[in-house]
Parts: structure tokens; C-alpha cells; sequence
């Protein structure tokens, strides 16, 4: 594993669980508005077996335990890691872009994660504009499609960068089963920006105001309806 980096303690990145966060590096994604961009590069390594260690003294204090990214189901021993995470008790959320269904389908068949979220970054005929690298929507809406229908706890999100307008979101959400879980966040520009993306990042974001009505209007597609502003 790929291991760039580890929150100890995190109050915030498994819903109703203090968690231990790991980050791997690399993504196939290359988003303007990427918040880790500094340890995608594979630069910044830390032992596997420390962070192990680590999971083993803190078992049964901590409950949850997030593999996050970069985009996790790129490393070929993701399951091998959880799989030596499992065994102390934790709750393991795999935090993805949703590009490879048959990783995130894997992990569930065989139990390896409780909960998952995925980021539902544009309309999927958008994601080669939006994500750029070799993003296909197609397969984003894959596996958000498995997942709602395999019983697993998760959670859908979208980040309304300025460039996302409400009407063309909910059109994606009408083609999804009924989500269970759908999260909306408010767009914070990145501090780490490459000259390229500073135009499409200094774009305003969009109100308060204007999130809470796509909230509202996304209640018809969705059971539950989480905004974080």
C-alpha cells in the first residue's frame, strides 16, 4: 500500500464514528479543485506495517478505521490491507471516485468494507471535462448502481464546484435508484493550485441560499439529504 499519510484521530470522515484516516497516493483523476493534490505523486511514503502497528494499539479505543485518497481501489493490495485492519474490530469505510466497479464490488462481496461513500463529481457525460485524466462517467454510474442495490451502508456526495449548476445534477440523480444517502458540499477553493486551474478555481462558489434549495429539491430523489456548507 501506498500510505501518504494518516489522521490518528479523525472526528469527521466516517459519519458517527471517531475514525483513524489513511490517504494513498495516486489518482486517475486530475480535478482542478483537488484538495491533496500534494500527495498524489507517490513522494510522500509511509510504512505499511507502522500504520498497522498503529490500528493494533489503538483497537478498541477507535472504531472506525477510512482508507481515503488519491483514489484507494488504484493500489493492488487494497484488500490484503484491510484484510490485516479487519481482524481488530474496526468499521472500515472506503472513501472512492467510483472508477473501478469491479474493486469496490470485490470489497463488498466479501466483506471487507461496512460503509462507503462516492463522489459523485459531475454528470457522468461531464467527467472528461470536469476530472479530466481517464475519467468515464459510465463507470462512476456503475458503481453507484451496485452499491445502492447491494444492501452496504454508504453515502453519495457531490461537491457543487461553481461549474455544476442544480438542474443538470438533478437530471443525474432522476437516472440513479433512490438514493439512500446523499451528501452536498460547498465548494473551498484549493491552497495548492497549478497556474493552469487558477481561472476555473477563483470562479465564485455558489451561495448558501442556492445549496439549500438544491438540498430541497433533491429530497424527491433521495431519502436522506445532507448539507455541509
Amino acid at each position: 500500500m501506498k500510505i501518504a499519510g494518516i489522521q490518528k484521530s479523525s472526528m469527521v470522515d466516517y459519519p458517527g464514528m471517531v475514525s483513524i484516516a489513511v490517504f494513498t497516493s495516486y489518482c486517475n483523476y486530475d480535478c482542478f479543485y483537488c484538495h491533496n493534490r500534494e500527495i498524489l505523486d507517490g513522494s510522500r511514503i509511509i510504512d505499511t506495517d507502522e500504520v498497522i502497528d498503529f490500528a493494533e494499539k489503538r483497537a478498541g479505543i477507535i472504531k472506525g478505521f477510512v482508507i481515503s485518497g488519491g483514489e484507494p481501489t488504484l493500489q493492488k493490495d487494497l484488500a490484503e490491507f484491510i484484510g490485516r485492519i479487519k481482524p481488530y474490530g474496526y468499521s472500515v469505510k472506503l472513501d472512492t471516485n467510483g472508477s473501478n466497479t469491479d474493486a469496490v464490488k470485490y470489497l463488498i462481496q466479501n466483506k471487507l468494507i461496512d460503509y462507503i461513500a462516492v463522489d459523485l463529481k459531475a454528470p457522468f457525460e461531464k467527467y472528461p471535462q470536469i476530472c479530466e485524466g481517464t475519467a468515464d462517467g459510465n463507470m462512476v454510474n456503475n458503481t453507484i448502481t451496485y452499491i445502492v442495490q447491494s444492501g452496504i451502508s454508504y453515502e453519495i456526495r457531490t461537491t457543487m464546484i461553481p461549474q455544476l449548476n442544480a438542474d443538470e445534477m438533478l437530471n443525474t440523480l432522476a437516472g440513479l435508484p433512490k438514493l439512500a444517502r446523499y451528501a452536498i458540499q460547498q465548494y473551498n477553493k484549493p491552497l495548492t493550485l497549478r497556474e493552469r486551474d487558477r481561472f476555473r478555481a477563483n470562479i465564485k462558489p455558489h451561495s448558501e441560499d442556492y445549496l439549500q434549495e438544491y438540498a430541497k429539491r433533491c429530497e424527491k430523489y433521495c431519502e436522506n439529504v445532507v448539507l455541509r456548507i
